[in-house]
Parts: C-alpha cells; sequence; structure tokens
C-alpha cells in the first residue's frame, strides 16, 4: 500500500510507481486539487475578477469544469443524462453559457458545484472500473457522436482540461491579490 503524499498546498502527488489506472487518477486528482487551491480563500469579487481581454474568470473556469467533470464522466462514459444542474441549459446555441452565467453565482454554490461534479465523476470512474471498464467506450459528441473514445482517453484528457485551465487560473489569481506558484 502506498502513501499519499501531500504538498504545502493541500495537493495529493502523483504516485511515482503505480500501475496505468492508479497514476491517470493521481495526475487527476492533483490537477483538480490545484483549481482548488488557485480558488481557496476568494470571495465574489475575487471569482469575478476577469483577465483582460478574454473576461475569464475563476468563477467561469469553477463552473466550466463542474460542467466538463459531469459531460465526460457522468455523460460520456457513465452514459447517464447530465445531472440537473445542466438540465435545461442549451451549449449550442450558448456555448459559453457556464463562463457568462458564473460571475451571477454565489462563490459557496460554484464551489459545491464543482465538488459535486467531482464525486459524482470519481463514483462513475469507481463504477465502471469495478465493470472492468477499463476498455471502456463511449461517444465522443464530436464529430456527431460518431467517434468512439476509451475510459483511457477521458482520463488523459481532462488531465489535459485541468492542466490547461489551471494555466489560466495562474494568471487569474496573480491578478487578484499577487498570489502565485506552480
Amino acid at each position: 500500500m502506498s502513501t499519499i503524499v501531500v504538498d504545502e498546498h493541500g495537493r495529493p502527488e502523483p504516485p511515482l510507481a503505480a500501475g496505468e489506472v492508479e497514476t491517470l487518477l493521481g495526475f487527476l486528482d492533483f490537477q483538480r486539487a490545484t483549481l482548488e487551491w488557485k480558488t481557496r480563500g476568494l470571495g465574489a469579487d475575487g471569482l469575478r475578477h476577469p483577465l483582460h481581454p478574454t473576461g475569464m474568470t475563476l468563477a467561469g473556469l469553477l463552473k466550466h469544469l463542474a460542467w466538463v467533470e459531469d459531460h465526460w464522466f457522468t455523460h460520456t462514459a457513465g452514459r447517464a443524462p447530465m445531472p440537473d444542474a445542466w438540465r435545461g441549459v442549451d451549449r449550442a446555441a450558448d456555448p459559453d453559457w457556464e463562463w457568462r452565467t458564473a460571475v451571477e453565482d454565489d462563490p459557496a454554490d460554484l464551489r459545491r458545484g464543482w465538488e459535486e461534479a467531482v464525486a459524482r465523476s470519481r463514483a462513475s470512474v469507481a463504477r465502471l472500473l469495478a465493470e472492468d471498464g477499463a476498455g471502456l467506450v463511449g461517444a465522443h459528441p464530436a464529430w456527431g457522436g460518431r467517434a468512439q473514445v476509451s475510459l483511457r482517453w477521458i482520463l488523459v484528457h481532462m488531465v489535459e482540461e485541468y492542466a490547461r485551465h489551471n494555466g489560466h487560473a495562474d494568471l487569474l489569481r496573480e491578478a487578484v491579490d499577487g498570489g502565485t506558484g506552480e
């Protein structure tokens, strides 16, 4: 049994010598914890502070990544309907919906929504792996849903998604209060 090492910001270090699934999940959890750290302690003003000229906010990142968690793990991999939080959202008509509306949301609601989406994702992945879902195939929403993706692809994609957006979070947090760090 390996010991989980947590860094000074509360992030679990990915395992150095583990199997594929444990390594992928370790890196994903590290990236999730990085987003939590970059948004930690900020109130509404900090979360709503835009990065010019994009208008991107930490609030938008939290809401977007909550949607992405549910989209890939609940809907695509788990083949379940999107959770209630996303019902009625027409992203085809408003592809920036979560980015645009996040600035109106209460910070506690944003954090809770993201944390609940992460919990649903973890439960979905655990269920799929218990069902021997490492080779799971789901329909990729691009290309009209004709392309198939594996759980492995989704996990790697989510590490990339978080890593890219955590770069944005670095810039946003520094613009809000000067906070820096990897």
